[in-house]
């Protein structure tokens, strides 16, 4: 049974964009090296050939693997979004009662998680537990390094 794959539409362009260079161009790269060391004659001894079916079986790895993200995607409908309490798709700022500083992450799927654009997974420990919390809630989550306490100061779109 395959796993749904919650995306936004952004999310899921970037998907058919990478699967698209996938089949159009790295397939059609990697059939011409697999025809080129057939050329040299004898495959049953060449290095290359094995490199190239290789690299082709990867390649068709990655392909059904994005081909049943696709099939499988929901997309998020952003104008459904509330942010009476904190779920997937919502900006929460949080504060560290440890530190006293505040931290801003916008709540993503696993698939467009990016810390640097200060997107986190809703798979993290830290996104899980915040899940549902309200602004205001104190919140104890438990992480690689220990404990923190974070406290919910906004939630928006």
């Amino acid at each position: 049974m395959s796993q749904v794959t919650y995306l936004t539409q952004e999310g899921l362009t970037k998907l058919k964009k990478k699967l698209e260079q996938l089949m159009n161009v790295e397939r059609p790269a990697i059939s011409k090296q697999i025809g080129e060391a057939i050329e040299k004659g004898d495959i049953s001894e060449n290095a290359e050939y094995d490199a190239a079916k290789d690299a082709q079986g990867m390649l068709e790895a990655k392909i059904a693997v994005i081909q049943s993200k696709i099939a499988n995607a929901r997309i998020l409908d952003e104008s459904k979004i509330n942010t009476s309490k904190v779920q997937i798709l919502n900006k929460i700022t949080i504060k560290n009662k440890k530190t006293n500083t505040n931290m801003q992450y916008t709540l993503v799927p696993e698939s467009e998680a990016n810390l640097k654009q200060g997107k986190i997974s809703v798979d993290t420990p830290i996104a899980k537990g915040l899940m549902g919390k309200k602004v205001g809630d104190v919140v104890e989550i438990k992480i690689p390094s220990g404990v923190i306490s974070l406290e919910i100061i906004e939630i928006s779109i």
